[in-house]
């Protein structure tokens, strides 16, 4: 009896609308979707053997082609290794499994741990000698600062009893306390401080309050008031507060009748300027005053000369023991004009022009130019006999009657002849001159 299984291993052809077998088995290995699973149904029903037939019939697409006759059993496996034609249209194939990759071998596996290692022990040694090295800079800058801190305590402690020697409490306290701030353990240094602040609260010495900034009162005079008030002050010749007055009503009310305020401040420089240089000696402020005046209006001729006076006298009076020469120039027209005229000092242009011809004259006889000499003595005697200075006087004729004259020495210097008198100025008495000197007039009211 022949075998079934024999006609199942033969190849068939079947209809492209049913898969092969083997399509079959392998989808059976994989989740089916419900379509799939239908196909498979229909083809198993389809190919259903009964059990009392020999022979297995399948539908084929050829019907004229009859059944072939099942092969030798010794062509079996041969015909089991052929692959069979199947028409694949239509289903749905499974992914292909990818292939696995090879695994490492154990040799190549251990070379990489090895690396591993070696990268960890390195990273180890590294980080070990970064920390070793910061723990050793630490040290030394930590006793690198305890020695700077202990050389500046002994310092400042030095400093300290100096100045507590001196008296300079506060500048040692000073010390002490900062002494205690970078080195609380500094022997001695609270007993000396706690002694520094005993002997602050014994010589404290007061607190001085700042003066008070004074402002002036507020003036709230109307201005016809300030104008009333001007003019009496101008009329009691008081100068200063007059120009105070029209000063503050030309600040307040610029356009009140400043022609006549322009006119009386005129009036009051003018005559305070003469005041100071006639009365007060004050040639420098007198003159300052005549020119303010002057801005206001042409000075008269009494105003002109007290101002060129005490120009004079000024210019004068610089060139003292300095060019006796120029100051007799500028004290002899003084002299003439103004005789009794003198600065703060009190020292009048008549005496000062006596004295300036003794300093020339003396000054001319220590260079052996007796003539000259003679001539400014000459002139001392005719303004004032003084006994004192007639010896010196009659020498000096003599010495240019006699035509001795300065010699020179090699050097090409000149040097007095003996016996001459010495450079200093004969010194005179204070004898007043008899000369007036006019008194200053007063400008009327404009």
């Amino acid at each position: 009896m022949e075998s079934p299984n024999l006609d199942e291993t033969r190849p068939t052809s079947v209809s492209s609308s049913v898969p092969p077998r083997s399509h079959i088995e392998e989808s059976q290995t994989a989740p089916l979707s419900p379509s799939e699973q239908k196909n498979v149904e229909s083809v198993t029903s389809e190919n259903k053997i009964s059990p009392g037939e020999d022979r297995i019939e399948l539908s084929s697409d050829k019907p004229d082609e009859s059944p072939t006759e099942p092969p030798d059993p010794e062509d079996r496996s041969i015909d089991e290794t052929q692959p069979s034609e199947v028409n694949d249209e239509g289903l749905n194939m499974p992914p292909a499994i990818p292939d696995q990759p090879e695994e490492p071998s154990k040799g190549k596996r251990r070379w990489i741990l090895w690396a591993i290692v070696g990268v960890l022990l390195l990273a180890l040694i590294a980080g070990g000698s970064v920390y070793a090295g910061y723990n050793s800079a630490i040290d030394q800058r930590t006793r690198n600062l305890s020695t700077q801190v202990a050389g500046e305590t002994a310092n400042q402690y030095i400093l300290a009893q100096q100045d507590i020697a001196n008296g300079n409490y506060d500048r040692a306290r000073q010390r002490l306390e900062y002494i205690i701030q970078i080195d609380p353990n500094y022997p001695n240094v609270a007993d000396q401080l706690a002694n520094v602040l005993t002997q602050l609260r014994i010589t404290a010495t007061p607190t001085l309050a700042p003066t008070p900034t004074l402002t002036p009162t507020p003036d709230y005079r109307t201005r016809d008031e300030l104008f009333a008030q001007a003019q009496q002050l101008l009329v009691a010749r008081d100068w200063t507060s007059t120009i105070d007055t029209l000063l503050l009503l030309r600040k307040n009310y610029p356009d009140f009748m400043p022609v006549k305020v322009d006119d009386m401040l005129f009036v009051a420089l003018r005559n305070r300027g003469i005041d100071k240089i006639a009365q007060q000696h004050d040639l420098e402020g007198g003159n300052y005053d005549l020119t303010l005046a002057e801005r206001f209006g042409p000075l008269d001729a009494e105003a002109l000369n007290w101002r060129e006076w005490a120009e004079l006298y000024i210019r004068g009076a610089s060139f003292w023991d300095v060019d006796w020469g120029q100051a007799v120039y500028y004290f002899s027209q003084l002299a003439d004009a103004a005789p009794n005229l003198s600065d703060i000092s009190g020292w009048t242009a008549s005496n000062r022009y006596l004295d300036a011809l003794l300093g020339y004259g003396d000054w001319f006889a220590l260079r052996s130019e007796w003539c000259d000499a003679q001539a400014q003595y000459d002139t001392y005697m005719t303004l004032l006999a003084n006994p004192g200075v007639e010896p010196t006087a009659v020498y000096a004729a003599d010495m240019c009657a006699q035509g001795v004259g300065p010699t020179a020495t090699p050097g090409g210097e000149i040097s007095p002849t003996p016996g001459t008198p010495s450079g200093e100025p004969t010194s005179t008495p204070f004898v007043p001159a008899d000369t007036s000197t006019p008194q200053p007039g007063t400008t009327p009211y404009p």
